[in-house]
């Protein structure tokens, strides 16, 4: 489990015969082979490691779920360690189970902010709704409007800088994760009244 709050911003240095290498640093500090860290939203396991990098293996479902097929050598990947059951948690519930990817439509200015505006695939919009939580790339944000097919989500500077996201531009793929609440609910109410 993870909370969304991204540590640090890693640099992919190979993606082949399904293993990704990342160039990282803080996320290697305490590191072991069998541990989860979250890449750009996604759960890995740590197969292999050095003092400057680790690799994971990915499945082809997660390649066909996640936007990580696409991000060539040198692609700045959002990184988090799970959580350690003494840590405080600063941004929300996520699994790292990515519900599929959206495209950014839209990058406007707000004083010091910026509005992202994402088109979500119709299966995930149930789950998105305004003040809620939404991980993006593994950042835990707040939707500030949803409507049918799409969401906006306001970056503050300091997310700006410390995330991916300062290299994203429109029509750049992202991965989505709703928030698990919201789809606990659905399951149960559809069992209920079923």
């Amino acid at each position: 489990m993870f909370t969304g709050i991204v540590e640090e911003v890693g640099q992919v240095g190979s993606l082949s015969d399904y293993r990704l290498v990342i160039r990282a640093t803080t996320v290697l500090e305490d590191v072991h082979v069998g541990d989860s860290i979250s890449v750009n939203g996604a759960c890995l396991t740590v197969v292999e490691f050095d003092s400057g990098s680790f690799a994971v293996d990915l499945a082809p479902e997660t390649l066909r779920r996640t936007s990580l097929g696409q991000v060539g050598p040198g692609g700045a990947v959002n990184l988090e360690r799970a959580l350690a059951a003494h840590d405080r948690m600063g941004g929300h519930i996520v699994q790292g189970h990515v519900d599929g990817t959206g495209d950014i439509t839209a990058i406007t200015p707000e004083a010091d902010c910026f509005i992202l505006e994402i088109e979500t695939p119709a299966s995930l919009a149930p789950y998105i709704v305004e003040k809620g939580f939404i991980a993006v790339d593994g950042i835990s944000l707040t939707v500030v409007q949803s409507a049918e097919l799409r969401f906006t989500i306001s970056i503050i500077p300091f997310t700006m800088q410390h995330t991916n996201l300062r290299e994203r531009k429109v029509g750049d793929k992202v991965n989505l994760e709703a928030d698990i609440l919201a789809k606990y609910v659905e399951s149960l109410l559809a069992a209920r009244f079923a």
